[in-house]
């Protein structure tokens, strides 16, 4: 079963920033530059939770990684965007 994650980190030095920004692209949606949202398996939340541990410092560096639930609709739906609003949710269709 897929749970909703909020994604979101403090990384202290510019060259793990870009490569933890990267890291994360492959994982979920950038909300903000260091907030993504993210729908995962148990398995592939583990591997993001290794990856991260392998590119952050942990002395200096944070990572947030908050349960949202398995409701991927009440997840988005419970989100308060002040400002320019969040991305469109990816339908995952590709028309050709």
């Amino acid at each position: 079963m897929r749970r909703c994650y909020l994604v979101c980190y403090d990384i202290r030095d510019a060259r793990r920033l870009r490569r933890t920004h990267k890291l994360m692209k492959a994982y979920g949606e950038a909300w903000q530059y260091s907030v993504f949202y993210c729908t995962l398996k148990a398995i592939d939340r583990v591997r993001l939770e290794n990856a991260l541990r392998d590119e952050v410092n942990l002395k200096v560096d944070q990572v947030l990684i908050i349960d949202l639930g398995s409701n991927e609709e009440s997840a988005r739906q419970s989100t308060l965007s002040l400002g320019p609003g969040l991305p469109e949710e990816e339908s995952g269709m590709v028309v050709i």
